[in-house]
C-alpha cells in the first residue's frame, strides 16, 4: 500500500482500488463486495463464505465493514412458518459513486483549507526570520 498521495498517483490504479483508497477495506472486503455484485440475488452470509472460501465469522466482519462504508445493504426475510434470515446485496453503485464524490469533495476542501493554514504559517515564519 502506497505510504502517501505522491505514490498512490504515480500507481496505476483500478476502480476497485476507490474501496481500499476511500474506505480502508481489505482484500476480503474487496472480495465479498465482488461476490455480491457478480450474484443476480440476495445472499447469506454462509454463501458468501463459501464463495470467498472464508469462516463465517470472518466474512460475516467483512460484510459489517462493506455495511458501515455504505456499499452494502442488509434485508431480512421472514419464514412463513417462522423465523428470519438476513441476506445482503451491493448498494446501488450510483448511490455508491455519489457518495465517493461527497467524500472526495470533503476531501479536497479540507485539504484546500490546510494548505492555506501552512501557507499563513510559514509566509509569518519566513517574514519575522526576514526581520
Amino acid at each position: 500500500m502506497p505510504n502517501s498521495m505522491t505514490e498512490y498517483l504515480r500507481q496505476d490504479m483500478e476502480c476497485e482500488g476507490l474501496l481500499e483508497c476511500l474506505h480502508g477495506l481489505k482484500n476480503l472486503d474487496r472480495d465479498c463486495y465482488g461476490v455480491l455484485v457478480e450474484s443476480d440475488e440476495a445472499l447469506k452470509i454462509d454463501e458468501i463464505s463459501e464463495e470467498v472460501n472464508r469462516e463465517r465469522s470472518t466474512t460475516y466482519r467483512s460484510i459489517q465493514r462493506l455495511m458501515q462504508a455504505g456499499l452494502v445493504q442488509k434485508d431480512q426475510i421472514n419464514y412463513d412458518d417462522g423465523g428470519y434470515c438476513h441476506v445482503y446485496h451491493p448498494t446501488d453503485a450510483s448511490e455508491v459513486a455519489d457518495d465517493m464524490r461527497r467524500t472526495l469533495n470533503d476531501w479536497y476542501a479540507k485539504m484546500g483549507q490546510l494548505i492555506h493554514e501552512f501557507e499563513e504559517k510559514y509566509e509569518e515564519e519566513v517574514a519575522v526570520a526576514d526581520d
